[in-house]
């Protein structure tokens, strides 16, 4: 998966608390919206008026969210453990959960995003 296609990926679920992402998805996503906060952070030191971050970190929110409770759930978590990261070192714990391969095939939260393709084929049905 390419950069692009993550950060499209990823802006398309919105809102999509449900299924599964993968690795590429979510750390690609992850990159594109630190440097985009770098950017906005440096514009708005320039004009003195810190409102581009302020906008893109609550438009970004949500997707994030989003993308992390998906990845989460490709390694067989609940999206609860997001909640670990609030107390001190637990965020340590969810970005290894986060960095973790997900499970090959399918788990309750939907089928393997990385094994799909493999799904399809002769015998498949």
């Amino acid at each position: 998966m390419s950069p692009v296609d993550a950060v499209r990926t990823v802006l398309a679920k919105y809102a999509d608390f449900s299924g599964r992402a993968r690795r590429a998805e979510y750390w690609w996503f992850v990159l594109a919206y630190a440097v985009a906060s770098i950017v906005a952070s440096i514009i708005d030191a320039v004009l003195g008026f810190p409102l581009l971050a302020l906008v893109l970190g609550l438009g970004l929110l949500v997707p994030s969210l989003a993308a992390a409770v998906r990845r989460l759930h490709d390694t067989g978590r609940s999206g609860w453990w997001l909640l670990i990261g609030l107390i001190p070192f637990g965020g340590i714990v969810v970005i290894v959960f986060l960095a973790t391969e997900g499970q090959p095939g399918p788990n309750r939260y939907g089928p393997s995003p990385k094994h799909a393709a493999s799904s399809w084929g002769p015998g498949a049905y």
